[in-house]
């Protein structure tokens, strides 16, 4: 099963900018992030800077994988801000797939900023060598 056909994002990278004054609640963003494989599994990789796990939702659904949530940005006291890259919008990355995955085995892990997911791949789709008798 190629990557090509198997987990692929189901909306585009938005790029959001706001104001301070005004902020804009009714637009998500994309997180950047990668997508590798090997023989039993699927390797996600999302960077997720500011984001802490109580400000994550992960679901499995049939044929979606979604991420959801927000980054909790904070203004230090006493210091005001001159330009900031960094959105406090909500992200979602949905990324969808031919039910190639094994929902059941999914193990999720947040660190410094990385989410880093296991995705195993279904029996019915891992390689099989065939014994010739």
């Amino acid at each position: 099963m190629s990557l090509l056909n198997t987990l692929i994002p189901s909306i585009n990278r938005t790029l959001a900018r706001r104001s301070e004054d005004a902020p804009d609640t009714t637009q998500t963003v994309s997180p950047a992030y990668e997508i590798r494989e090997t023989a039993d599994a699927y390797g996600l990789t999302v960077h997720l800077p500011g984001v802490n796990k109580d400000g994550l939702e992960l679901t499995v659904e049939e044929g979606t994988f979604t991420i959801r949530g927000q980054r909790a940005w904070k203004q230090p006291s006493g210091w005001t801000t001159l330009y900031r890259e960094s959105v406090d919008l909500p992200f979602e990355l949905v990324l969808t797939h031919d039910n190639t995955i094994d929902a059941d085995k999914i193990h999720a892990e947040l660190a410094d900023g990385i989410l880093r997911v296991s995705l195993p791949k279904a029996e019915a789709v891992k390689p099989r060598k065939i014994t010739v008798s």
